[in-house]
């Protein structure tokens, strides 16, 4: 692979891809047809990994996992990962278009519910409890069983598989301090992250969010302080920075179209942002992320 070029994956040329927006396989062969994951790399699909062998690490978004039996991952579309592995791995890998689902539920946006689907690394990486492995090792077979055969509705049995592993593992992990929702407050959390996540390159301020939100500024801030420990402010500018880094590994874009695409006034001003948010220039950021760690 052209070491200046970014791979960004689609699922309809992906290697192996069958139909009906989804790819299922057992990891190891996918693997073996999919040489180039240790190097940063993004997907326009959504990503889930089980891991049943093999141990390593798992970078999503720049921030670093370590790889263990019964751990799955879960990755929306954009995410920036690479993988480390040390020695043979085995498990599942499912991969899903955004559409997969919307024919078949009346609420579009189902799967945005699960914690594990909300594009913070962190919470993207479930270490699936010990008693719960048969149960979860088991609808992940029952969904690769089912993915290979022709009978009647087996995409629609593979969709009600997978959102009853959703569920199991959600259910297996609520216990969590991190996955308790907090009624009301929570609704609105996630109203203000969805509208980061959409406005973020142009509306930089808690008070545009707020005014979009219909609630104080003060109001905004005070609920990002109690559910996340940090302020609003602080989540506009983590958004802004994770986007930063994800552009950053693509060396097709300079620094001044980043800046541009972000919307600052200029390349110096973004890269003071950038600064101070991580303690890096840009420059420096591109060149330790992208500098090989092969043997």
């Amino acid at each position: 692979m052209v070491k200046n070029t970014f791979p960004v994956y689609d699922i309809y040329t992906l290697s192996g891809y069958t139909q009906q927006d989804i790819q299922i396989s057992r990891f190891a062969p996918y693997l073996q047809v999919h040489k180039n994951l240790y190097r940063p790399h993004k997907h326009n699909f959504y990503h889930l990994v089980l891991f049943t062998k093999g141990s390593g690490s798992h970078t999503i978004d720049f921030e670093q996992f370590t790889v263990t039996p019964g751990q799955i991952y879960f990755m929306i579309p954009g995410q920036v990962h690479s993988w480390a592995f040390d020695g043979p791995v085995d498990g599942y890998v499912i991969n899903f278009s955004a559409a997969f689902f919307n024919s078949f539920l009346l609420t579009p946006g189902y799967i945005d519910q699960f914690i594990f689907f909300n594009g913070i690394a962190a919470d993207s990486v479930v270490n699936i409890p010990a008693d719960e492995h048969p149960a979860i090792f088991g609808l992940m077979e029952q969904i690769i069983g089912e993915s290979q055969t022709h009978q009647r509705h087996n995409a629609d049995m593979v969709r009600t598989l997978m959102l009853q592993l959703f569920m199991g593992i959600s259910r297996a992990t609520i216990h969590q301090p991190q996955h308790q929702p907090a009624g009301n407050n929570y609704t609105l959390l996630s109203h203000f992250k969805k509208l980061v996540e959409e406005h973020f390159p142009n509306l930089k301020l808690p008070k545009d969010y707020a005014a979009l939100l219909y609630i104080t500024p003060n109001h905004l801030n005070a609920l990002c302080n109690d559910i996340l420990g940090i302020s609003a402010g602080a989540v506009i500018r983590n958004r802004v920075t994770l986007e930063a880094k994800r552009l950053l590994v693509n060396l097709d874009l300079n620094i001044s179209e980043i800046a541009y695409r972000l919307n600052f006034a200029d390349n110096s001003y973004f890269s003071k942002f950038f600064k101070k948010q991580t303690g890096l220039t840009p420059e420096i950021f591109r060149k330790q992320i992208l500098t090989p760690n092969e043997s």
